[in-house]
């Protein structure tokens, strides 16, 4: 390695982790779906913890999550993130004003939780990783990681064991405190929670794809194979042309 070649590869190295970095804030909704995430329960369990009140609680949390989805329309935002807060809210809601139990606000999100925990790690026990599913429409390599860079499907492998391992270990606090706590002390712990879990996950991903090898970007190919289709196209239109035109001169 030459001394004129270091920093390149350096300069490499370097894009690659700021793309990675900008594909996980894509897909996890950055800072501000952090907070989409948690408002709408820390919301429900401090008007619990003052008035005790259900009716107003659960109210209270689903009006926030409709008024960040609108927030988020308003501004022309992806709402993604945002819905998948309405619709976890408005099921927890659902659930505690059926049974009347406040606690069985948490109980839809905390088996979605359980259910996504199984789903990463039966993906990657099958080969087909799920943050792999997750990353590589972002990366623009959809499925190629799977056949053409193992490398990169190891990457994947790992970041999807350390996301099914870290929400195992959250449900394995969560559950127990649902049978065993009362409605205050497991929403206070369960908000505790939203996000430390969340941002080693992220974290550790960041780690394992910033060490594998780049992205096969499978859209810039077929852009290629289109634009040498089309160049073959006009190079064989040309020679007929030409051909024609001997034929001309020649009768």
């Amino acid at each position: 390695m030459t001394s004129l070649d270091k920093p390149t590869e350096d300069t490499q190295q370097h894009d690659a982790r700021a793309v990675t970095e900008a594909a996980l804030f894509e897909a996890f909704g950055g800072v501000r779906g952090m907070v989409e995430t948690v408002l709408p329960g820390l919301l429900f369990v401090t008007i619990y913890t003052i008035n005790k009140d259900l009716h107003w609680s659960a109210i209270a949390a689903l009006a926030v999550s409709l008024v960040l989805v609108v927030v988020r329309l308003v501004r022309k935002d992806t709402v993604k993130h945002a819905f998948s807060g309405v619709f976890g809210v408005a099921f927890g809601v659902v659930f505690a004003m059926m049974t009347g139990n406040a606690k069985d606000f948490y109980l839809p999100g905390m088996l979605y939780t359980l259910g996504l925990a199984l789903a990463y790690i039966i993906t990657t026990l099958c080969g087909v990783p799920l943050i792999g599913l997750i990353l590589g429409p972002v990366f623009k390599e959809n499925l190629s990681w799977r056949k053409r860079n193992p490398g990169r499907k190891k990457a994947y492998a790992k970041a999807s064991w350390a996301w099914g391992l870290i929400l195992l270990a959250k449900c394995a606090i969560l559950f127990p405190l649902y049978w065993w706590a009362d409605t205050e002390q497991l929403g206070w712990v369960l908000v505790t929670l939203k996000i430390p879990p969340f941002l080693l996950a992220v974290w550790l991903t960041w780690v394992f794809l910033a060490k594998a090898p780049p992205p096969i970007d499978v859209f810039a190919e077929l852009e290629a194979a289109e634009k040498a289709e089309q160049e073959r196209e006009a190079a064989l239109a040309a020679e007929r042309g030409e051909a024609g035109g001997r034929h001309r001169r020649e009768a």
